[in-house]
């Protein structure tokens, strides 16, 4: 593969990031075969690993762990995260100075593995002082346990809030930033990807195949697929039914007859698409199989036409995401109205 600088860091990553969700309990939850969809990434030229400590639970890092042990560490730019809940236990989880430290040696532990090469804020915390959680990640850095770490789904505002506290706090800075990005859902090409360029960060987008809506599952004139796993996870993204979610039927069935039209796989198409963005360093990409990381590779050595590409932005315009659920997280500003009214 071509690799990709990482940002500002002088990092060289490949053109695709191999993400782990999809390893432990929640959807395979085969060790052995996780293993084995690892090992065919890396050989097949995948220098990036993404996880996080919420994937099953801590399963997925133990399932990397297992993959990289034997000589295989040092080769790999090991990503993972912190925010969601790690059981019941109030304060297992969030932001803070408190949990951070513990989290990243729990993820360590995991990992089989005396430092991490990208630690990120998995979700923002608005509760949480940013530069309270920017002092912790900064101790990591001089500590060794963390060489660089960035975040994941944040608002523009939040991006350069960050920026500005580690600025004006000397504190270290994130570098780098992990929206959701794909033909579907457009909304970073508007703030996110612009801020990305101005203060040298590398950009590495999640779920560019849409959750599954750009895989091929879905073919024109088609009855809809047995429903997914994702669908009783996530059914704001994935109920047929829901408007957003038929208005995305319709966009897919347009993009399959483009694929078509130019001799290749959907799958391609919508991650040809991702990485042609010149913000964009590692699209992650998130197989449950071999077959479904095979289906993938290759994507990187396609390059689509400024035809193709201006057929893209008339059925999806730059900058729009046609299901709101697929931005991955909605501030409290929108989901809690006593936040939008004043008392009566």
């Amino acid at each position: 593969m071509t690799h990709r600088l990482l940002g500002r860091t002088g990092v060289w990553v490949s053109p695709l990031t191999l993400g782990t969700m999809n390893f432990g309990a929640n959807a395979n939850a085969d060790h052995d075969d996780g293993v084995r969809v690892i090992h065919a990434a890396l050989d097949a030229g995948i220098n990036v690993i993404d996880t996080a400590d919420v994937y099953s639970q801590g399963e997925s890092e133990i399932i990397v762990g297992k993959a990289l042990a034997g000589g295989r560490r040092d080769d790999v730019v090991l990503a993972t995260k912190f925010h969601g809940a790690i059981g019941s236990e109030v304060n297992h989880r969030g932001n803070s100075r408190r949990w951070i430290h513990r989290a990243v040696e729990d993820s360590l532990r995991r990992l089989g593995t005396d430092h991490i090469d990208l630690y990120q804020v998995h979700r923002p915390e608005p509760d949480t002082d940013i530069d309270d959680t920017l002092g912790a990640l900064t101790d990591l850095v001089r500590q060794g346990k963390i060489r660089y770490f960035g975040t994941s789904t944040f608002e523009p505002h939040e991006i350069v809030e960050a920026q500005w506290t580690a600025r004006e706090r000397g504190r270290e800075r994130p570098v780098t930033e992990q929206p959701p990005y794909s033909i579907l859902a457009r909304t970073a090409e508007r703030a996110v990807f612009p801020l990305a360029e101005k203060y040298g960060l590398g950009i590495l987008p999640w779920s560019p195949l849409a959750g599954g809506w750009l895989s091929g599952r879905y073919k024109p004139g088609q009855a809809d697929p047995e429903p997914s796993p994702r669908l009783r996870r996530q059914p704001g993204r994935h109920d047929p039914a829901l408007p957003a979610n038929v208005t995305k039927r319709a966009a897919v069935d347009q993009l399959t007859a483009l694929a078509d039209e130019a001799g290749l796989s959907l799958i391609h198409l919508a991650l040809a698409f991702v990485l042609r963005h010149p913000a964009v360093s590692s699209a992650i990409i998130g197989p449950r199989t071999l077959e479904h990381l095979e289906s993938q590779l290759g994507a990187d050595k396609v390059v689509l036409s400024d035809d193709v590409l201006d057929r893209i932005d008339e059925i999806v315009p730059p900058g729009v995401t046609l299901n709101a659920a697929d931005t991955g997280y909605q501030p409290a500003s929108l989901t809690d109205p006593a936040r939008r009214r004043r008392p009566a």
